[in-house]
């Protein structure tokens, strides 16, 4: 898959870095012992942030910043790092979806990126390109219904968009009978080290979970990469 970081993007947040790990995997209703790593994590985070200092973690701030020059309220369309953890703080259980989606739901919160995950054998075409979403342009998000994706960052394939900080697309979405996983990480922070070790960590995951060997990553930061 070829990922390319549109001139838009560039002009909005030129320190952009993305990683990207893909997997050959095997996903599964429930995973008992990665809940237990959620519940871990959780309770740290209940100890030591609130819904007002969230806001001010660096990979939060960064990408609420971007929705904001991009016109888009990111108060009302919460990117999906912040509302996981949000919900958290508000004393609520995190959705159990599936293994692949709760361990990348995880990394999300442990690092605050909103990050992608899609199945991979979904996509139409061999090249993604994150650009930002436009005036009426079709999209619905995994148990949203339609939204409005203007002003938002959005990742399309050779049919249109795919995901975005704040959902991803139903069309491209991970099931029980999903075999090759894609994941995005989204650093509008710029912190490469930071967005490598979120891949790492997903890697790790996916492994430590028996969902993968844990497959690669890479990394994209400007046009054309």
């Amino acid at each position: 898959m070829n990922i390319i970081v549109s001139k838009e993007i560039e002009q909005v947040c030129p320190g952009f870095v993305g990683a990207a790990v893909e997997a050959q995997c095997v996903n599964s209703e429930y995973c008992a012992p990665l809940w237990e790593e959620i519940n871990e994590m959780t309770e740290r985070f209940k100890a030591t942030l609130t819904t007002e200092s969230l806001k001010q973690l660096p990979s939060i701030e960064a990408t609420r910043r971007i929705y904001r020059i991009c016109g888009k309220d990111p108060s009302r369309y919460r990117p999906a790092s912040e509302a996981l953890i949000r919900r958290v703080l508000q004393g609520k259980a995190l959705y159990q979806i599936d293994t692949l989606v709760d361990l990348i739901n995880l990394a999300s919160i442990a690092y605050g990126y909103s990050i992608g995950g899609f199945d991979a054998d979904k996509f139409v075409g061999d090249t993604l390109t994150l650009g930002i979403g436009r005036a009426g342009e079709p999209y619905e998000g995994i148990g949203r219904g339609v939204i409005n994706i203007e002003g938002l960052p959005v990742y399309r394939d050779a049919e249109g968009g795919v995901g975005t900080p704040t959902s991803d697309h139903e069309r491209t979405k991970i099931t029980l009978s999903t075999t090759h996983l894609l994941v995005l990480i989204n650093g509008y922070d710029g912190n490469r080290e930071r967005v490598e070790a979120n891949a790492e960590f997903i890697r790790q995951l996916l492994q430590k979970y028996g969902a993968s060997d844990g497959g690669r990553y890479w990394v994209y930061e400007r046009l054309g990469v």
